[in-house]
Order: structure tokens, then sequence, then C-alpha cells
């Protein structure tokens, strides 16, 4: 019982959406550092340090975690929409592994951390999509499972080329990609199909339908990586920002929530999109006056949202208002406008 009542019990894997949504900010303001100067690249340096600071300070509780209370663990695992979020452990450090040699460079251990966090990535998604083959039985394919927390473990897999490439690993990262791209459509139709039939998700998790935005922005940041015409990264553009005008419409439903940890699953989306609008923005890349100025505004507002949502989570570490038990699921799924808490 008093195992039951410690706040490590509650330390759940969705944690580590922190450490994307500092790491996809460093990035951000790294991709600045051509039109704002040299500024911008002490604070991605700035806020590098603190990604792998608070990566490190999580990944030392979660091992005190498992070994402590196994069984809170076990009971991530076996949860429909919890499990999906052991993605992030590993995107956090394919994030990390892109600063670094986005900051410092290429090198030998470089490499080995990236092969280390993308094959990690890659069982993950495994893992994952081997629940599927369950159906109906509780770990299985439920509509509890499909949400949009269900993109992380999928289309994490996009992440792998922003340093793999660099690394000198474009086919590995070309191959692994190609695993986010085929899925993503899927997962897309598969939360449509629920929204349909079952109605949304718990309305505590709101925030996450953010998570939309990330994979057409990284996939377009990732279509310049290997390459490709820049024409093929504006569509790809066009896509993340309909999708970030779409869940704007939601904007005002999610502020009105009580902050949880689900919150940041905005930032990383956020942040993933600032990134393509500043690469979009060079002239080299089709840019103009506007797009410099809208990418400085992305920019801008993702920072604003990063700030907020770290000033929210120390304010609730200090309350006791975030690591403690989940609400309790209502008896109906949400429906369009109405409350589910």
């Amino acid at each position: 019982m008093n195992a039951a009542r410690s706040p490590l019990t509650f330390l759940m894997p969705g944690w580590f959406s922190i450490v994307m949504g500092l790491s996809g900010l460093a990035l951000a303001w790294h991709r600045a550092a051509a039109p704002l100067g040299a500024a911008a690249g002490a604070v991605a340096a700035a806020l590098a340090l603190v990604a792998a600071a608070v990566f490190a300070l999580l990944l030392v509780f979660s091992i005190v975690r498992m070994r402590r209370l196994p069984e809170a663990l076990r009971e991530d695992l076996r949860h429909p929409v919890r499990h999906a979020f052991v993605a992030a452990v590993p995107i956090s450090a394919l994030l990390l592994v892109t600063l670094w040699v986005a900051l410092v460079g290429t090198g030998p251990w470089v490499a080995a951390f990236w092969w280390i966090a993308s094959l990690s990535q890659l069982a993950v998604t495994v893992w994952v999509l081997a629940r599927w083959w369950r159906g109906s039985q509780p770990d299985g394919l439920s509509w509890a499972a499909l949400t949009p927390a269900l993109i992380v473990p999928i289309v994490g897999n996009v992440l792998v080329p922003l340093a793999g490439v660099p690394l000198g690993y474009p086919f590995a990262s070309a191959a692994q990609f190609g695993i986010g791209l085929l899925f993503w459509p899927v997962v897309l139709i598969l939360l449509v199909v629920r929204i349909a039939m079952a109605g949304l998700w718990p309305e505590r998790m709101m925030p996450t339908i953010f998570i939309t935005i990330a994979p057409p922005a990284v996939i377009g940041v990732d279509l310049l990586q290997f390459g490709a015409p820049p024409l093929l990264a504006w569509g790809a553009w066009g896509m993340a920002l309909f999708f970030l005008l779409w869940v704007l419409t939601q904007a005002r439903r999610i502020v009105a929530l009580e902050f949880g940890i689900p919150h940041w699953a905005m930032s990383f989306p956020l942040a993933a999109f600032a990134v393509l609008t500043l690469r979009l923005a060079a002239p080299e890349n089709g840019g103009g006056p506007a797009m410099q100025s809208l990418a400085l505004f992305a920019l801008a507002a993702v920072s604003v949202v990063v700030i907020g949502l770290v000033f929210a989570t120390l304010r609730g570490l200090r309350a006791g208002t975030l690591l403690v038990p989940e609400p309790a699921p209502s008896a109906q799924p949400s429906v369009s406008g109405g409350q589910s808490r």
C-alpha cells in the first residue's frame, strides 16, 4: 500500500514527452540561427543541455521505479493508452542524438548511440503492433487504445533520418522512415473510425490531438534531409499546416482543462512545425519574406507554449497534482463538445 501511494508509482513513460518538447524547441532555435544569428544558437545549446538533464533524471527515476515498483511498469505496458508512450523513451534519445549532431558534430560513439536509439524505436514499434494481433483481448487493439497517442510509437520511426543521414546511414534511415510513412495513414484512419464508432477519447487526453501535426512536419524535414525536391517538403508542410489549423479549433477547450502531462503532447509537434517552416523559409527552398515572418512567429509561439508548460509542470509538482492516480474514466466515451472527466 505504501508503494501504491508513492509518487514514483505514477512516473509513467509519458513524462518523457517533456524531453521531446524541449529537444524539439532546441532544434527549432538551432534552425533559427540563420535569420537570428549566434544568439539563437546559444539558446539552442542551453535548451539541449536542459533536455539532456531532464532525460537523465527521468531515466534514473524510471530505472528505480522499475526495480522497486515492477507492477507499476507492468500496468503501464498493459494499459490501452499508456503503453504507446513507451516509445517516448527511444524517441527522446533519437532527438538528443540529433541535437548533438546539429550542435557538436558526428563521431563513432554518437553513431553507436543513434543505432541503439533507432533499433530501440523499431523494437517498440514491433511490440506495439504485435498487440494488434490479439484482437479483442484486454491488451489487444480496442477502442480505448485508439487515441492520438498511438501515433507516437508508429510514426516515431520518421525521426530516425534526422541524425541518421548526417551520420552517414541514409539507407538504414530510409528503411525505418518507410515504416512510419506506411503506418501514419493507417493510424489516422483508425482514429477517424474510432471517432465515428465510439466517440472521442477522454477529455483529459484532448491535448494529444496536437500529435497529428508531427508526422507531416517531420516527414517534410526528412525529405529535405534526403535531398528531395523542396516541392515535396512544401506538400508535407501544407498537410502539417492543415492539421495545425484543425487542432486549433479545439484550443479553447484544451486551455480550459486542468493541466496534466498530456498537455506536453502539444510541444514537440509545434516545434517540428516550426523547424520545417524555418527550413522552407530559406531562399534555396522557395521561401521568401512572408515565409520567414511566419517561421519566426511559429518559433515564438512554440517557445511561449513550452515556457508555459514548464511553469505549469513545476507548479503541479509543487502542488502535488501531477504524480497522482489518473482520474477514473467516465462510463460513456466523450462526444464532440461534451465532457468526460
